[in-house]
């Protein structure tokens, strides 16, 4: 009889989840597991490494899964701590040799799983979080082209086109006796939220980090003609309706980008093809191409000089403390960095803005940058995160050496009337 582990990483859902499917069929009991990693850690630059807001969203998210599996006669065991000690006391008590979960393609995520097998474990890990499959792209991963636009001419090229998204395991197997005191079921009892303003408000029912809130939200979305002005809107500063608000059930895991492209397929039937349509396939290339760099470079890319030969990156502690206070004095800067503080979400346009005046105004090192986006964004993703502040700072996968955001031109394009300046104004500064 084998006994194994499903370990839900940033994979909690059910639905199109091919490791889950794996280790449904090929065990004879399971145990479901999440690991509540309370990283209280303090980073090098002053403050917590992992947020209340972002973990509030995650936490929501692992409510679902278990609920969804409760529906279904399954139990979550949810366990706190390192998941490393974790998951090897729990398969010692049980008696698994196996744990099944997604591959994340990360140095820390890696590590991981080469700390389980030297305890002794068979870890099965399964790539699974992008839109296509690594094994049907027109290259090897080695040969990834180290530019987006190379990436995307040669993927439209060959005409690849995502599997289509998996279905939910149908049953599960027993699970096997475990001491429920020592590994309790219960959620926080006091989470927090985002401010009112939010433009994901991840406190109403309908944003709800669970995967029943992102399929109805998926499927509400591309019902609806919205995709078709995706383009023009997608530049927007404030509310819920001028992007797709995807990303945060797709960094946690709670939707698949398989499950998005079906629906983005089906929009498409019903509406037509459109500049907006296809530009959310775009930006879910992009997301795409981070992971398969990340893949390629690995640990490369968290060195202070990136995929670059440039020098270690200048660093003003002072500047930096401000800058995510969102008290350096522009106003334009500052909205977006409060609004990050106040509600663990941000505009695209005002991530780059932000990031861009860190590296390139305040001469500050990008890895605080990208440590304190990892430390609020409730969508924090780390290959994405990685990549796109890599790419501002001129250390990774952008011909033209580092963007620089022009602060005073993005205001005057994208905030004319000031709204969202006001907006921000007088909202509290974060003091972690």
């Amino acid at each position: 009889m084998i006994t194994g582990v499903y370990w839900f990483r940033n994979d909690l859902r059910l639905t199109d989840n091919l490791s889950l499917l794996n280790a449904c069929a090929e065990v004879d009991r399971l145990a479901l597991v999440h690991v509540r990693d309370d990283d209280r850690r303090i980073t090098r630059w002053g403050f917590p490494r992992l947020g209340s807001l972002r973990q509030t969203f995650r936490d929501m998210a692992v409510d679902g899964l278990a609920l969804a599996l409760d529906e279904r006669g399954a139990k979550l065991v949810r366990p706190a701590g390192a998941p490393v000690a974790a998951l090897t006391d729990l398969a010692r008590q049980i008696g698994a040799t196996r744990i099944y979960c997604e591959d994340i393609p990360a140095p820390e995520e890696r590590s991981e799983i080469a700390a389980l097998v030297t305890a002794g474990l068979d870890v099965r890990a399964t790539w699974q979080s992008s839109l296509l499959d690594p094994e049907d792209l027109p290259f090897e991963i080695c040969a990834l082209p180290e530019v987006f636009t190379r990436f995307r001419e040669a993927v439209e090229r060959a005409a690849i086109r995502p599997r289509p998204p998996l279905l939910a395991p149908s049953v599960f197997p027993h699970s096997p006796p475990m001491d429920g005191a020592i590994y309790p079921m219960g959620a926080p009892a006091t989470p927090a939220g985002p401010a009112t303003n939010a433009s994901f408000p991840f406190d109403h029912p309908v944003f709800q980090g669970t995967e029943a809130a992102a399929i109805a939200h998926v499927a509400r979305y591309f019902q609806s003609k919205d995709p078709v002005t995706y383009k023009t809107t997608r530049n927007g500063l404030t509310g819920t309706a001028y992007s797709t608000k995807l990303s945060p059930w797709l960094a946690t895991g709670a939707l698949s980008p398989r499950t998005v492209f079906a629906a983005l397929q089906a929009h498409e039937e019903r509406f037509g093809a459109s500049e907006g349509s296809y530009w959310i396939w775009f930006e879910l290339l992009w997301r795409d191409f981070f992971r398969f760099w990340s893949e390629k470079h690995g640990a490369k890319l968290f060195r202070p000089e990136g995929l670059s030969r440039l020098g270690p990156p200048s660093h003003d502690q002072e500047a930096f403390d401000a800058w995510r206070r969102g008290s350096t004095g522009h106003p334009f800067v500052d909205a977006g960095l409060r609004e990050l503080a106040a509600t663990g979400y941000l505009s695209n346009r005002l991530r780059q803005v932000t990031a861009s005046y860190l590296v390139h105004d305040l001469a500050c090192d990008w890895r605080a940058g990208a440590a304190w986006f990892e430390s609020r964004l409730i969508d924090f993703d780390v290959c994405s995160n990685q990549g796109n502040w890599l790419y501002i700072s001129g250390r990774g996968a952008d011909p033209r050496q580092g963007r620089r955001f022009n602060p005073d031109k993005q205001a005057a394009d994208h905030d004319a009337d000031g709204s969202y300046r006001a907006l921000w104004t007088s909202s509290a500064v974060a003091s972690s």
